[in-house]
């Protein structure tokens, strides 16, 4: 699929925008000609037995749905037969470089919608069931072949009991099969079920859409740590009461003259979004480099390959503000516009950096956030 202006087919991605894009499905076929996928069967299954995977088993016994996290032991492969199983691994782009260049061809959605890439097998039969999402999603088929369901259906009764959210009548309104290289594109809300038609993988580009409830949580949490109330409660005129169970008018003002002190600003709200957006998930973390670059050798491979963010770091920007993984920093127009060409293009290089910026990038090569490019 093209990165540049147009989608396959001639539409350009300002006219997906305006007509798909959290509004109706589109089906494009071939929209990467060639694609068999990334990995094959035995490949994900070896990742889903790595300690830090993300992994889920889903499964149809006797008409009852099953769910398994992972990570699994190879064993537990060995009996799962031929049909109505699928295997799911998040965040493939955290683990294959051939991922996160994926995820590059849909930099035409910002970064801060970005969740992940998913990558899931199924023998024929499989699937985990008709069901919907709170957000948009681009499914690319990889080998094999899947047959898609979609409905705009207003009923979301779930099936009692079932491990996963899976609708109890769903409706199909729309079916295609897609082949290797075809990619569905789904709007928020929209209930589909994919099974497999024989051996297949699909890849699935998620981008989250936190609600507002979590985001109003997560403000206060981001709040309460730059959060500064001078003066303490005081009562030197206290009377006594009638009821002393009462909570006194005097005390209700005073706490609540003090609570209306606490303000925030637009750059506030930009700071919590930069670091939420970009803050690792818990199973995340970073590695120092062993052995480390001397800052001279540092800028000697900024200087020639340069250098590249680790598969799991995040980059956001707004107006002055570059966040790394959940921190804020503050820099000057001229860091700020090199470092953005950083978090664009997920690659950096250059000579006579300036002092700031290039501080700020040893800095993160020292936690683990930025690695030297292949053969720097």
């Amino acid at each position: 699929m093209k990165n540049e202006h147009t989608l396959p087919g001639g539409m350009t991605v300002n006219e997906f925008l305006a007509e798909y894009w959290q509004k109706k499905p589109l089906l494009i076929r071939q929209a990467i000609p060639g694609f068999k996928g990334l990995l094959d069967p035995q490949q994900l299954k070896d990742l889903s037995c790595s300690p830090d995977a993300q992994a889920r088993l889903v499964r149809q016994k006797r008409g009852q749905w099953q769910l398994e996290q992972g990570p699994f032991e190879f064993s537990d492969f060995s009996s799962l037969g031929k049909t109505k199983w699928t295997l799911l691994l998040q965040g493939i782009n955290h683990i294959l470089p051939e991922g996160a260049a994926l995820l590059q061809q849909f930099s035409f959605i910002p970064y801060a919608r970005l969740d992940d890439l998913m990558v899931s097998f199924a023998p024929a039969g499989g699937g985990v069931g008709p069901h919907f999402d709170s957000y948009d999603v681009f499914l690319l088929q990889g080998m094999g072949h899947r047959r898609w369901q979609i409905s705009k259906q207003d009923d979301r009764t779930m099936v009692e009991g079932a491990p996963l959210r899976i609708l109890k009548n769903f409706s199909a309104e729309e079916e295609w099969i897609l082949a290797p290289g075809d990619m569905l594109y789904l709007p928020p809300q929209w209930a589909h079920d994919g099974i497999a038609v024989d051996d297949c993988m699909t890849y699935s580009v998620g981008f989250r859409a936190p609600s507002y409830q979590e985001l109003g949580e997560q403000f206060l949490v981001h709040l309460q740590d730059h959060l500064c109330l001078d003066g303490m409660y005081a009562d030197p005129e206290l009377k006594t009461q009638t009821h002393p169970s009462e909570i006194s008018k005097e005390m209700l003002i005073q706490v609540e003259n003090a609570i209306s002190q606490i303000k925030w600003s637009k750059t506030d709200i930009s700071n919590f979004l930069g670091c939420y957006l970009s803050d690792p998930k818990p199973h995340i973390y970073f590695d120092p480099p062993e052995p480390q670059l001397t800052r001279k050798q540092f800028k000697k491979t900024l200087a020639s390959a340069g250098v590249t963010p680790d598969l799991k770091s995040q980059i956001l920007c707004y107006t002055g503000s570059v966040f790394v993984n959940g921190t804020s920093f503050e820099v000057n127009q001229e860091c700020y516009n090199l470092l953005r060409v950083l978090a664009d293009n997920r690659k950096f290089s250059g000579e006579n950096i300036p002092d700031e910026a290039f501080e700020l990038l040893y800095q993160w090569y020292l936690d683990g956030y930025l690695i030297p490019v292949a053969g720097a």
